[in-house]
């Protein structure tokens, strides 16, 4: 589980060319992630070992100059609240501004590791001039220049001082779906219909993030802990920015399951933010289940399921093989059907298969369909195996890994899929030097 640190600052200070170095450090060793540039608000980093998400608050910024200050101060405060470190940048070129003082004066009631980071420090003059910035009263500062990188790797090396310790594993082990999606999709009613007349509970329990609430619940003789974010009422403060909101409250409830059900508004169609959330599931390598809500408002004939499908599995490519369950939470129908796909998808989620049998289906079918010939070099694959991961993840050991394109790494991908089920689940392909 890893901890969230957040960017803020006004309008042109660099956070997100900040962000984007940060990220890049984790995208230089991920292969080839299908999604990643499709949100590019939230990302995965990690220094000296530890992992964290990064979550940049700028480019949400809407409207002209005048609201921009309340704007900044909806995000910072959201930032405040969801973080664990924060990370807040400044411009040396620029000097102290009355909108870095109120971000300052925001930041200095909070109980949270908070990291001033001097921005475009880029020479012995532009370092002597960020004095000034003392003068925010948040204490010591870092002097960086985030478009070549200098000064960032001091900056890092306190940001990993100041995350809080891993807990490492849950000390509940039951697995936890996490029920996301954007409001008003019906996330509450989902919840609310299950346990409402159900007399499954065993106990409820406070969650393990501040405010998402746990139900333990038992069906289908199958225990897990249902993780409720539809609970957290809006702020009335955040209002407003609902694209912004709706991402830093789904980091926290997808980095804390097993599996994520997405609830989506029929009515509305497939939209950009169901779509965050669905990139978001499956760059943490979580099981996913698509639940199109208020389908008894829709409009149909024989065909719309079937279109309907088509439309979300076009949206979310190359990651096709994901359940989607039509369900009407008023009518209650279909939302065992639901949770019964949760927990499959949670079942090939945790599925191992032997290495015996891995290499005994997969490499006749690589055999029949070799990688194609790199400039006259054949790549020849010998062994396969799946890794110690908690989420599925197979090597593949060959003379010339280098030369295996994406194209063929799909078409792995997608014979593992169709040999062993791991429906619902993202599977990650690796080829290694024999």
């Amino acid at each position: 589980m890893s901890a969230i640190v957040a960017i803020v600052g006004r309008p042109n200070v660099g956070k997100s060319t900040l962000f984007n170095r940060l990220i890049k450090r984790r995208e230089a060793i991920v292969d080839e992630t299908s999604g990643v540039t499709r949100d590019r608000h939230y990302g995965k980093s990690d220094w000296n070992g530890r992992e964290f998400s990064v979550i940049d608050t700028g480019g949400y910024v809407v409207g002209s100059d005048d609201i921009f200050e309340q704007e900044i101060d909806k995000q910072v405060e959201l930032a405040i609240e969801e973080a664990d470190v924060i990370i807040f940048v400044v411009d040396v070129a620029v000097g102290v501004t009355g909108m870095d003082e109120e971000v300052a004066q925001l930041l200095r009631q909070v109980n949270k590791p908070i990291l001033v980071a001097v921005n475009k420090v880029d020479s012995a003059m532009r370092e002597a001039d960020a004095v000034e910035f003392y003068s925010l009263g948040l204490g010591d500062y870092y002097t960086i220049s985030s478009i070549n990188g200098s000064g960032t790797g001091e900056l890092l090396d306190a940001l990993v001082e100041h995350l809080p310790e891993d807990s490492g594993a849950i000390e509940d082990e039951l697995p936890r779906f996490a029920v996301v999606g954007r409001p008003n999709a019906g996330k509450s009613s989902f919840i609310n219909a299950l346990i409402g007349e159900e007399r499954y509970i065993v106990t409820d329990i406070a969650g393990t993030t501040r405010d998402s609430i746990d139900t333990k619940y038992n069906r289908f003789g199958f225990e897990f802990n249902l993780v409720d974010t539809a609970g957290i009422r809006r702020k009335a403060k955040v209002k407003e920015d609902v694209e912004f909101y709706t991402v830093m409250r789904s980091v926290r409830a997808i980095e804390h399951c097993d599996v994520c059900l997405l609830v989506l508004d029929a009515t509305r169609g497939f939209e950009g933010q169901d779509l965050n959330i669905f990139w978001l599931a499956e760059r943490n390598k979580k099981g996913i289940v698509i639940l199109v809500n208020k389908w008894d408002l829709v409009e149909k004939d024989t065909h719309s399921v079937k279109k309907f499908e088509a439309y979300i599995r076009e949206q979310i490519e190359p990651f096709i093989d994901v359940p989607i369950v039509f369900i009407s939470v008023l009518n209650k129908q279909r939302i065992f059907k639901a949770i019964e796909t949760a927990v499959e998808v949670y079942k090939n989620k945790t599925k191992r298969v032997s290495t015996s049998k891995l290499n005994d289906v997969m490499l006749p079918t690589i055999e029949h369909t070799p990688p194609p010939s790199h400039k006259g070099k054949y790549v020849k694959i010998k062994f396969c195996t799946q890794l110690p991961t908690p989420t599925p993840q197979f090597a593949f050991f060959a003379n010339l890994p280098q030369y295996v394109k994406a194209p063929y790494k799909r078409f792995i991908e997608n014979k593992l899929r169709e040999n062993f089920n791991f429906h619902g689940v993202p599977v990650q392909v690796y080829f290694r030097k024999k």
